[in-house]
């Protein structure tokens, strides 16, 4: 019987690819821990996932994340240009759960919108509350303006269970 579980955080954000057939396919690596004599253990396992499940590990999953995987361990074989031969184990996930509610981060817009919020504060800009926020269709919307009392209840709550 080849089966495997684990339950581990993802090392860095899974790289989904077609092949040339039109399969998806999704790799990604997660760190699992042991703990022996006091001291931490840690071990890196290549993960690969194929077709539906692929698709939305490449499109939920995200690097820090806990996910348990249910697989197969198998290992590939092959020989390079100059004919060395190469081995690599590497589970092959029959399914994947995510035990956290982290979702794939954009770190690029996160950085960038990081860095447009320091020069605006550097510039002794602070927005204020009931100006109009232009939208990507270059309509303004004035906050507070929506006249929907159900969804302004929802935003104080949010804002109440921020501010604890």
């Amino acid at each position: 019987m080849n089966r495997v579980l684990l339950t581990g955080r993802l090392t860095r954000d899974p790289e989904l690819r077609t092949t040339a057939g039109g399969k998806a396919v999704t790799t990604f690596s997660i760190a699992t821990h042991q703990y022996v004599g006091g001291k931490e253990l840690s071990d890196f396992h290549s993960v690969v996932a194929w077709n539906r499940l692929a698709e939305t590990c490449g499109k939920y999953l995200g690097k820090g994340q806990l996910v348990a995987v249910e697989g197969r361990i198998a290992t590939r074989t092959w020989d390079d240009a100059q004919g060395a031969r190469h081995w690599k184990t590497e589970i092959v996930a029959a399914s994947v759960e995510m035990l956290s509610r982290a979702r794939k981060k954009d770190y690029a817009t996160e950085t960038a919108a990081d860095a447009l919020e320091a020069q605006a504060r550097a510039a002794g800009y602070s927005p204020d509350a009931t100006e109009p926020i232009a939208d990507d269709a270059g309509f303004s919307v004035a906050a507070g303006a929506d006249g929907d009392d159900e969804e302004d209840e929802e935003d104080e709550l949010l804002e109440d269970a921020v501010a604890a």
